[in-house]
């Protein structure tokens, strides 16, 4: 049987962070707020996974209250999120994801995302597309 997941996150941009999207490290005056490293394109890939084996969401395994995850490396969320879906009978045969946002551009940094989520998910780098998009100005990003 084939399952299919869908994540989505979103976080505020926040002065005095790391701007961190699929575990790379973008340079940009402003990082994303979150009890996190605030990666949401690693959460919603997070979601997703866990989505497909009805086994809840991020915030269910991973809450914002428990000091545990503060500042953690949503990698290792990935990780932990892939391994209860093969604990769940699965098996990533892709993952496809997109960020949307204003600036910075992602192009020159979606290949290192790829390789770093691939890595953390168990999967092979032509198993995880990332792709990158504005809203051309018109609302919420």
């Amino acid at each position: 049987m084939i399952r299919v997941g869908c994540g989505f996150d979103a976080h505020a941009f926040a002065a005095g962070r790391k701007l961190i999207l699929g575990g790379v490290c973008i340079p940009h005056s402003r990082g994303l707020a979150g009890h996190s490293d605030a990666d949401v394109l690693t959460h919603a890939i997070c979601d997703a996974l866990l989505g497909a084996f009805a086994l809840g969401d991020i915030g269910a395994h991973f809450p914002d209250d428990d000091e545990k995850w503060r500042d953690a490396d949503s990698l290792l969320l990935l990780s932990e999120s892939a391994k209860k879906a093969r604990a769940a009978g699965g098996r990533i045969l892709n993952i496809d994801a997109t960020v949307a946002l204003q600036a910075p551009k992602l192009s020159p940094y979606v290949a290192a995302m790829r390789r770093r989520l691939s890595a953390a998910a168990g999967a092979s780098f032509s198993q995880v597309g990332v792709k990158a998009t504005t809203t051309e100005r018109l609302g919420f990003v």
